[in-house]
């Protein structure tokens, strides 16, 4: 059970690189940085995400004190000024001197894997100053010509590989709760698989790890727009469609959003939470749940059965519940549960879709549930060819009386 839904932290890219690939050059002086990210937290910016190398692709590594010598005074300077600051970097070394400068995250897009000493660090920042670590998911130093963008289902794959980064994580020493997971969008992966990562984000979400998005002017929007009449091509004409995957994000329940144009981001997540209402806001989601039922097209699938497996997302004011510790003024997830069991193993149906149906409107008969999103999951569905799984979501709004 969750909660008011509360907005997605922005993280404000700084990049003090001469190279990186839409504002190179521009805060290599720290006088320049600093300001540039004083500017950023008076538009909105929760955290700064300092860079000292750029991880673009065909990017030219650089030498650590020459990434020190970049990023520490500002983040030391940052950092007295109460300033909430990331260290974005791939060393365990710059991250170990990043944290002693006073930076309270650490955002490794390697997650781990370029240097093997970075979960050390971690650990010890965790234990010392509870410093939180971003796991990024890539498979080396991002490639232009996409050769590792092989993926049978990205979703999955991307989930399985960040598990064991944060498996390997949490066995070095750092706590589970200090730990965010970033699919790393635009590393290694084609445009469409990164669209397809942000349509499934809640399988990401369902391993328990709060989830990072950084889409932020990222070549994924620029193929988007690139379709369309007089559209620019350049990296910062990307900012209204990095604006509106943030809302998104902020809608799905992303932890954070990493962005350039963080004034913009703000607008349009301030405009998302104003939609959502108050009772939009609260959730209660029930994931996974397992039932075995004869649903089916086909005779033998009514007369075996199979397994189906169901996602509920109530939004529902919770308010009152938690005011009084009131179970009746809120759902009860474990008689809700029950209640979706006995409707998916039901009459036998076709299609899956009519299941989804039948679970949402099961969902809005409970008092104070506005709205519900249900996906029925169909993982031994009879598919010739290989695959990991078949859904299908309904998204419900209580009418109006």
């Amino acid at each position: 059970m969750t909660g008011a839904r509360t907005a997605p932290l922005i993280l404000g890219v700084l990049n003090t690189t001469p190279d990186s690939f839409s504002d190179g050059g521009a805060y290599l002086d720290p006088e320049r940085a600093v300001a540039r990210a004083r500017e950023l937290v008076a538009e909105g910016a929760d955290v700064i995400d300092v860079g000292g190398e750029s991880t673009r692709p065909g990017a030219t590594p650089v030498p650590r004190d020459e990434e020190l010598g970049r990023v520490i005074p500002v983040i030391r300077e940052l950092s007295a000024a109460g300033i909430a600051v990331s260290t974005d970097t791939i060393h365990a070394e710059t991250a170990a001197a990043a944290v002693a400068a006073g930076a309270r995250f650490i955002n490794d897009v390697s997650g781990g894997l370029n240097d093997p000493e970075m979960f050390q660090v971690a650990a010890r920042a965790a234990a010392e100053t509870g410093t939180t670590l971003i796991l990024g998911h890539w498979r080396g130093i991002p490639d232009p010509r996409n050769e590792r963008s092989v993926y049978g289902d990205v979703v999955r794959e991307v989930r399985d590989e960040l598990v064991q980064r944060a498996s390997e994580a949490v066995a070095a020493g750092v706590p589970s709760e200090l730990i965010v997971l970033d699919p790393g969008l635009g590393f290694d992966k084609t445009g469409e698989q990164c669209w397809e990562l942000l349509r499934r984000l809640g399988e990401l979400q369902a391993l328990g790890y709060p989830v990072l998005i950084g889409a932020s002017r990222k070549r994924m929007l620029g193929e988007v727009l690139g379709g369309l009449p007089g559209a620019a091509s350049g990296p910062a004409d990307r900012d209204g469609a990095t604006a509106v995957v943030s809302a998104l994000s902020a809608r799905a329940g992303a932890w954070g959003v990493r962005v350039h144009d963080v004034a913009g981001t703000a607008a349009a997540i301030a405009v998302e939470r104003a939609w959502a209402g108050p009772a939009g806001g609260d959730q209660i989601t029930l994931t996974g749940l397992e039932v075995y039922a004869h649903h089916g097209v086909f005779d033998f699938e009514r007369e075996q059965g199979q397994r189906f497996l169901i996602d509920a997302r109530l939004d529902v004011d919770l308010r009152a519940a938690a005011a009084g510790d009131d179970l009746a003024s809120t759902v009860h997830y474990g008689e809700f549960a029950d209640a979706v069991v006995a409707a998916v193993a039901a009459d036998p149906v076709d299609l899956i879709e009519t299941v989804a149906e039948r679970i949402a409107q099961l969902a809005l008969g409970y008092p104070g549930v506005n709205r519900a999103c249900i996906t029925v999951h169909k993982p031994d569905a009879p598919i010739q060819a290989p695959f990991a799984d078949v859904a299908v979501t309904v998204d419900r709004v209580r009418r109006a009386e």
